[in-house]
């Protein structure tokens, strides 16, 4: 059975989306299959994928119980647009609200070996939801000064997940994103982050570029927009792959690293 990850962070503009599409793009690389849900309504990682906005069904119909989630698989993508706001309110009425996702995933989770969800900049429904869904939860944070404050945020509604609702549930670890370590700023965060949260802060940073916002735009992987840029989320992956415990994966990481 598949591992499913959440990805949150608890405000936007944390490099989070570009997160789950470049690590989602690396874990295919290395052959595993993976299923990318879109749990934003603002539906940026369904772009990063090209899927149509208007793809029917989507998440929002999956979480309303108008389709089951296998119907509204696009290309290995669960897409998500505006109409996921509605839903999400439809949803705050249901009795077991916080399991409804979970109990969407259940059928697809013997089809992939990972199964990773693009939660929303916030820490509502849709992210409880998630949290109650997944194996384990990364969080990621900006390289600023309230970097700490996100992530203690982040961590008591992981504990509100866990609490009767999702006992299971593991804490991958923290990366550290659009991080320039050049500045004393961005160094000073990272040792109060690794002060607080120590070994579950990967060690692997992933610095700020425009050249994101390029490939984004292209269309294109930032593996192969830019190589140096990617060679950031190659070794993040070599940390996320060893905390799952996956050594096959890893070496062929290794392999395409080296190649």
């Amino acid at each position: 059975m598949g591992v499913t990850i959440a990805v949150l962070s608890q405000k936007g503009g944390t490099g989070k989306t570009t997160a789950v599409r470049t690590l989602t793009d690396v874990f295919r690389r290395v052959g595993l299959s993976v299923l990318a849900v879109d749990m934003d309504p603002q539906g940026n990682l369904s772009d990063y994928f090209d899927v149509d906005p208007e793809a029917s069904p989507s998440i929002a119909d999956v979480l309303a119980g108008r389709a089951e989630a296998g119907q509204a698989v696009h290309g290995d993508v669960i897409p998500a647009n505006l109409s996921l706001a509605e839903a999400e309110l439809l949803l705050a009425g249901k009795m077991g609200r916080e399991l409804t996702l979970k109990r969407a995933l259940k059928p697809l989770r013997e089809r992939y070996d990972l199964i990773v969800l693009d939660c929303p900049p916030s820490l509502g429904l849709l992210t409880v939801n998630a949290l109650v869904a997944a194996d384990q939860a990364l969080l990621t944070t900006e390289a600023q000064y309230f970097a700490l404050q996100g992530v203690e945020q982040a961590l008591e509604v992981i504990e509100l997940a866990r609490d009767g609702l999702n006992p299971e549930l593991g804490w991958l670890g923290v990366v550290f994103n659009i991080a320039d370590m050049r500045t004393r700023h961005s160094r000073e965060a990272y040792d109060s982050l690794r002060e607080h949260v120590g070994r579950k802060l990967f060690a692997t940073s992933i610095r700020s570029s425009i050249a994101y916002a390029e490939a984004a735009e292209r269309a294109v992987s930032i593996l192969d927009h830019r190589p140096d840029l990617g060679a950031d989320y190659l070794a993040l992956t070599d940390e996320i792959l060893e905390r799952l415990k996956l050594p096959d994966a890893r070496a062929r990481l290794q392999a395409l690293t080296t190649s």
